[in-house]
């Protein structure tokens, strides 16, 4: 499969594991860390594989470093809900603003950066990045929000347009990127 595709069905397995939270609150307990490890999974696998592509080859500065903005605000607040006691209403809340946060990012992803680099890569290109995309996310699976390594939060800064950062150790780098989310 090409890397769109894969993407994609990330997104409707996301959007399923939503309605699962939302509708069955008892399954919360098992499912929190099953849509936080497949969402960091997913993030880190585009922001080192398809985001610098995405940059350099189909032209998507702009949108990547909105995009990148969008990723440390989610996991930001699904490092709220990993910690949220999956009965309370703070749950019922974070869930809707992550679920929210996620839509819009999927929505606009999507819409914008996906069918560029469909319309302006090659199928050999896109298939490549698959692969590559597929290795970085099986790397990631099993990961929680917050435990990027200082090379991930190097990757996120530069994905995100941030200047001067090869300097900052892993706590500015978390702060710097924090402060634009």
């Amino acid at each position: 499969m090409n890397v769109v595709d894969l993407i994609m069905d990330d997104h409707r397995e996301v959007e399923r594991l939503f309605d699962e939270l939302k509708n069955h609150p008892d399954k919360r307990p098992l499912l929190t860390p099953v849509l936080c490890s497949l969402l960091v999974a997913h993030s880190r696998a585009e922001e080192a594989e398809v985001y610098p592509v995405a940059k350099q080859e189909a032209g998507e500065t702009d949108e990547v470093e909105h995009s990148q903005h969008e990723h440390a605000e989610a996991e930001q607040l699904l490092a709220r809900l990993a910690k949220a006691n999956p009965t309370s209403p703070q749950y019922d809340e974070l869930l809707k603003k992550v679920t929210e946060a996620v839509t819009h990012h999927v929505e606009e992803e999507e819409s914008t950066v996906l069918p560029k680099m469909r319309e302006r890569l090659d199928d050999s290109r896109l298939s490549q990045l698959g692969k590559a995309f597929a290795a970085s996310r099986a790397r990631h699976l099993g990961e929680q929000p917050g435990e990027a390594t200082k090379q991930e939060l190097l990757q996120q800064a530069r994905n995100a347009g941030i200047s001067g950062v090869s300097g900052m150790n892993r706590d500015e780098l978390t702060k710097a990127l924090q402060s634009q989310s």
